[in-house]
């Protein structure tokens, strides 16, 4: 038997033995969206048991992938008899009351009031273990308050609270997306310095090869002369011809402020992109790639955001992009699914 060969039947050898050790949990995937979760979870042997998903647009796309009806819409009409038992509760809750992109209003805003269905539900069925993710300004919202609520509340349950910003960025996918996750375990503190992570890639690396690009006239933008890779791996190069809003701005930030809107921005493919967010419902996102600007294709914004090339999106452009822009990153939910299968059970 040649060494090849050997080696392959040894790591074979080692998947099974992977295979029995893995626990088959059941989990609920509240606030679903289009199936991130289920995406990180279900090939790893996890069983979802229960959905929750107001959007229409949303359930279509879930129900295409996942072949299931929707019975529960509106989380705030679900009793809670009718949530079956389950060991993992995940819950992408409504990241707009605490988003920069939104209005901030946090649980002044109707949305922000469904964190507490999410507890009401913990409370009732006393899953091991609380999944929840939502933007990074929310460690920042009402200078710290919202975030501190939340944690006591958890607490309050009976259960260890630990909480991280991650980047997208360290999983493999060349985008910067910083999303705050909160981990609640009733018998120990998760850890997440033991999380995998990942060499950074450069955007360039994941780009269609082929297709039909739409590219701008040089004389619809401007690139800036000798741009400089952030510390975050965006490499800022330019921005379209467009009038932008300048009272507040500082000088010479005029293209970088977040007032001067991200479809107006343009990043080198050496980089890395800035986050995908679901606002952007044209799916203006320009990069500099071999000299020439374009706009990304849908499928390289299915590829920032892990999504696996078979994953059917059913909807037209602008729930397309809304939908990306507003679902979890595939490869970090794979990771915390394992993490929490290995620390906490």
């Amino acid at each position: 038997m040649d060494t090849q060969a050997v080696k392959t039947k040894k790591s074979a050898s080692l998947n099974a033995q992977g295979s029995k050790r893995a626990k088959h949990l059941s989990y609920i995937d509240l606030f679903a969206g289009i199936g991130g979760f289920r995406l990180g979870f279900d090939p790893q042997g996890h069983k979802c048991v229960f959905t929750s998903e107001i959007e229409k647009n949303c359930q279509q796309t879930y129900c295409a992938n996942f072949g299931e009806l929707f019975v529960y819409g509106d989380i705030t009409k679900i009793l809670e008899k009718n949530v079956p038992g389950h060991d993992i509760l995940t819950a992408g809750f409504p990241c707009q009351p605490f988003s920069i992109s939104g209005r901030m209003k946090g649980f002044d805003d109707t949305r922000g009031t469904l964190f507490f269905d999410i507890l009401r539900i913990a409370q009732a069925k006393k899953p091991r273990v609380l999944l929840l993710e939502n933007v990074k300004h929310l460690v920042h919202h009402n200078s710290g308050r919202t975030l501190e609520t939340m944690l006591k509340h958890l607490k309050e349950l009976g259960y260890f609270v630990e909480w991280k910003v991650l980047n997208a960025s360290d999983f493999g996918v060349p985008q910067n997306r910083e999303r705050i996750v909160i981990i609640a375990s009733k018998d120990k503190p998760f850890d997440f310095s033991k999380m995998r992570t990942k060499p950074r890639i450069a955007l360039k690396e994941i780009l269609d090869a082929n297709g039909e690009f739409e590219y701008l006239d040089p004389k619809e933008y401007t690139l800036i002369d000798n741009p400089v890779e952030q510390q975050s791996g965006l490499i800022f190069v330019g921005h379209r011809n467009k009038g932008i809003r300048v009272n507040g701005v500082r000088p010479g930030t005029e293209h970088l402020s977040r007032v001067h809107k991200q479809p107006n921005r343009i990043y080198s493919a050496d980089g890395i992109h800035p986050t995908l967010p679901s606002q952007e419902t044209s799916g203006r996102f320009w990069i500099l790639h071999n000299g020439r600007v374009r706009k990304l294709t849908r499928n390289e914004c299915r590829k920032l955001m892990g999504f696996p090339e078979t994953f059917k999106f059913v909807s037209a452009n602008g729930q397309y992009y809304k939908q990306i822009g507003n679902a979890v990153v595939v490869p970090m939910i794979e990771e915390l699914a394992y993490q929490i299968e290995k620390q906490l059970f």
